[in-house]
């Protein structure tokens, strides 16, 4: 399981989300363009402010430890090595998503979330709070297979739509081998920019 990215009451404003794609190009002599996605789905940058930290506590709306928090994860990833779960918190949650409907065969369906047009697999489920089976809930005969996976003991009836309530996280991985702590006064530190970005898992 990865590290989780620490709550931290000092994050401010604007944060930054921005969808990643990658498309080969070729194009013709007459004029006419081949487009190829590279990427079998989006990944998303993040940028954060961290205006308040706090190693002791001397700030008691940004917790007792932040510092220790976010420092300590920035060194156990090893700057861009190491992953981390990322919630954020306008993106972390669904409620009756649909994953597929049944075929009689197959066991095993990816966690998914829409955003409008289009429905995509998240990145790490954290927790599952409700399976259904063609609208009928199911108390067992379910598991979840990490990262992001529902697995069944049998499968589904051909055509029975599969839906869950569930939460998710980004698995993500920080952009930068170096980042600045700056220590403003006694007991108070702060990152300016704090960039990362979600991987495949």
């Amino acid at each position: 399981m990865p590290a989780t990215f620490p709550t931290l009451p000092g994050a401010a404003w604007p944060v930054t989300k921005r969808p990643i794609t990658a498309t080969r190009v070729e194009a013709h002599p007459s004029g006419r363009e081949v487009r190829s996605p590279l990427y079998p789905a989006a990944l998303y940058e993040f940028t954060l402010p961290i205006e308040g930290l706090t190693p002791d506590g001397s700030f008691p709306g940004l917790g007792s430890a932040s510092l220790q928090a976010l420092l300590g994860l920035y060194v156990q990833c090893r700057g861009t090595w190491g992953a981390f779960l990322f919630t954020d918190p306008t993106d972390s949650a669904v409620t009756g998503q649909a994953l597929g409907a049944g075929d009689g065969v197959t066991t095993a369906f990816p966690f998914a979330r829409t955003l409008g047009g289009l429905t995509e697999t998240v990145g790490w489920v954290t927790a599952v709070s409700r399976v259904t089976v063609a609208g009928v809930a199911q108390a067992s005969g379910w598991s979840l297979t990490a990262p992001n996976t529902l697995a069944f003991s049998t499968p589904p009836a051909t055509g029975a739509v599969v839906a869950a309530d569930f939460t998710y996280a980004f698995l993500c991985r920080f952009m930068d081998d170096g980042v600045d702590f700056e220590h403003l006064m006694q007991g108070l530190w702060q990152v300016k920019s704090l960039r990362f970005r979600s991987t495949t898992p």
